[in-house]
């Protein structure tokens, strides 16, 4: 038994134990109902996100928003209702009468004393009215919102428009996006994987076992993860739910394609029996065991750091994909050799493998082409190869990070279309107004920022405990640049009014802004450093570490490059979504770092026997068709991320799914084993194979 063989992952009593006729169909029926039986037993852990722990720790309108929490209507929100004209006439004072009537219900008992129901536009061709939501949660809002848009649909008289805006009305939107969006995606995501397996093994049975066990690991892990999330404390939202589901998915299926790929090679020097099937899928599970472990253990160890972020949400992302990578590389090398030993080697048919056929590494395939034409010129291959990913990073020259809220949904809801439209007729800022919170004097509050620059109105909406909300309506758009430089002006004034923070979407925007930047400044370094650290302690080597880290972030910034020139001329978006840099960052270099471990673990465990060059040659020539496959399954599943109608969704999706396609056709493929046949042996330095 050779050295590699010998530090494989799982020992080989308990790789017998699996895969044995006597054991392993019990250790596949208890994995199985196990599994099941916790997700049936236990369910999702439910959680209301407050707007708190989606803020950046600690910042300002972080700070308003908890603080808000002492007043009695802390649970409120309002509801803008826009009345336009179709045909852009004026409004009359019947028709503005007659809109009075149908605001009037909706709206708390007194509030119209002294005050009109709706508020006429100078131009005297929209009106809006003011209506209070007073709600428990997000999910209450929404249908109180949809009760107010259905009312209005038959109360509004005719010729008249009538939309909904406002906080309550963007919240209610935001809501419907995620309406089912779990079973979306999951049935997107799952049709996406039975379709690329399928194809990849050109089987009509075998999909279906990967599929089978993945598919329990990916509900399993969505359980466990947001009841760990619970007892922990820490917060989710509906999308940590969805980017866990494609990892698992993504992820597991990998672990599954590599396992069932090196069980299809030992079949073909194993003898004709059920023992040696057997034997043959013990082997494949040790052999597959060293490079999924050091995988799933890079990718946790990278999306831990996400829990040094100041987003509360952000951490419990981190932490659930955490969990998700550990069910799923538990499931693919215990639970999927188990159910696999239940069946004989006809599972592969029509492509049965028999003893004595070539093996992948032996055999001149397309890869063992590329290898050898990579091999014959490796300074030619790297040079063109780098120049390459240098010239697809260009793109960042152009780039803007940051997208205004108005613009994160891939379909513009009512809400959205209605403050555009509002922003016509009224101060732009009116729609979503911004929000002075202070326990200090509110009428010395009131008097200072008046007279800021930008601001339309001062207004006190709430008072008790101490503490008092000013509604603030800013003359500029509350997504414009114009907008943000008002809230930095107001919160210099308030300087001198302690106790005093401002919250609205303009300044939580700022914010997240200045809280994504820290991030990236705090946690990407990190990530690279353990990252470089467990691929260190795996291959007990300093070069090769540095080099795969390398090619894993020059792939990262092509692939961002590129991403760029697809949002602002496919798709037209004005700027990246401030967290995607990061979260794309994270998976890229995590999940990308596995395909090198896969590669340069084969290259390794070959080297023994035939050395360094012909060693990286049959490891490219047997991994280079699963790895492939692996990775064009992966990108796909990210790209699932584009069902949901979220442009910071649609966008990470994006970017992973180029960088994974990259790096698995190119980086993979042709970077990395050039630059290793073009150091030699000192590419494992200072390791001796």
């Amino acid at each position: 038994m050779s050295e590699y063989e010998e530090s494989t992952t799982v020992p080989a009593p308990l790789a017998r134990l699996i895969t044995a006729a006597r054991t392993g169909w019990l250790v596949a029926l208890v994995g199985l109902l196990l599994g099941v039986g916790l997700i049936a037993g236990l369910g999702e852990a439910e959680h209301t996100t407050t707007p708190v722990e989606q803020l950046a720790a600690g910042s300002d309108s972080a700070q308003a928003a908890q603080l808000r929490d002492r007043l009695p209507d802390k649970d409120s929100s309002t509801a803008i209702v826009l009345f336009t004209t179709e045909d852009g006439s004026r409004l009359d004072r019947a028709t503005l009468g007659g809109l009075a009537k149908a605001v009037t219900p909706y709206l708390p008992e007194g509030a119209t004393r002294g005050a009109p129901a709706v508020i006429p536009s100078e131009d005297g061709q929209a009106a809006i009215g003011i209506v209070p939501i007073d709600t428990a949660d997000a999910s209450e809002t929404k249908e109180k919102v949809e009760a107010l848009r259905a009312d209005l649909a038959t109360s509004t008289p005719d010729g008249i428009r009538a939309e909904v805006t406002g906080p309550a009305g963007i919240q209610t939107d935001l809501a419907k996006v995620f309406d089912g969006a779990n079973t979306r995606l999951l049935l997107a995501t799952a049709l996406v994987v039975a379709f690329l397996l399928i194809v990849t093994y050109r089987s009509p049975v075998l999909w279906v076992i990967p599929l089978l066990v993945i598919g329990v690991a990916d509900r399993l892990a969505t359980v466990l993860a947001t009841h760990t999330l619970d007892a922990t404390g820490i917060p989710w939202d509906e999308s940590t739910t969805g980017i866990l589901s494609v990892l698992v998915f993504g992820a597991g299926t990998d672990y599954a394609l590599l396992l069932i790929s090196r069980y299809r090679d030992e079949l073909r020097h194993a003898p004709e029996t059920g023992d040696g099937r057997r034997a043959a899928l013990a082997t494949a599970t040790r052999a597959t065991a060293h490079a999924v472990v050091a995988s799933a253990t890079t990718v946790v160890v990278g999306v831990l750091t996400l829990l040094l972020s100041v987003f509360p949400t952000t951490r419990g992302l981190g932490l659930a994909c955490a969990v998700g990578i550990v069910v799923a590389a538990v499931f693919a090398l215990i639970v999927l050799p188990a159910v696999l030993s239940l069946f004989g080697r006809w599972i592969f048919w029509p492509r049965v493998p028999h003893d004595g056929e070539p093996g992948a590494d032996t055999r001149r395939s397309l890869w063992h082409r590329v290898g050898t034409a990579v091999r014959g010129r490796p300074g030619a291959f790297a040079a063109a190869t780098t120049l390459l990913l240098v010239l697809l990073a260009a793109g960042l020259g152009w780039s803007k990070l940051g997208l205004p809220r108005s613009e994160q949904f891939l379909a513009r809801p009512e809400a959205l279309v209605a403050a555009d439209r509002l922003a016509e007729h009224f101060p732009a800022g009116a729609s979503d107004p911004a929000s002075i919170v202070t326990t200090a004097d509110a009428r010395e509050v009131t008097a200072a920022v008046k007279d800021v620059d930008g601001v339309a109105s001062v207004t006190p909406v709430a008072t008790g405990g101490g503490v008092t909300e000013l509604q603030v309506v800013l003359d500029a758009d509350p997504a414009s640049p114009a907008a943000a430089e008002t809230v930095t002006r107001l919160r210099e004034t308030l300087t001198d009014h302690p106790g005093s923070h401002v919250g609205g979407s303009t300044a939580e925007d700022l914010d997240t802004g200045d809280g994504t930047q820290r991030d990236r400044l705090v946690v990407l370094p990190l990530i690279l450093a353990l990252v470089l650290g467990a691929l260190v302690l795996l291959l007990r080597s300093l070069a090769a570490p540095l080099i795969l880290v390398a090619t894993v972030v020059a792939t990262y910034l092509a692939a961002l490059g590129v991403s760029w020139w697809i949002f602002a001329h496919v798709f037209g978006f004005s700027g990246i979504v401030d967290s995607v840099p990061l979260l794309a960052f994270l998976f890229l270099v995590a999940l990308g770092v596995d395909y090198n471990i896969f590669l340069v673990t084969r290259a390794l465990e070959e080297s023994r026997s035939h050395g360094h060059r012909e060693g990286m040659l049959r490891a490219l020539s047997a991994t280079g068709g699963v790895i492939t496959s692996a990775g064009i399954l992966l990108a796909a599943v990210f790209a699932v991320l584009g069902v949901l109608p979220l442009v910071v969704l649609a966008q990470l999706g994006t970017v992973i799914c180029v960088g994974v396609l990259l790096d698995t056709l190119l980086v993979r493929t042709v970077l990395v084993p050039a630059i290793a046949w073009l150091m030699g042996e000192r590419f494992w330095w200072p390791r001796k194979v």
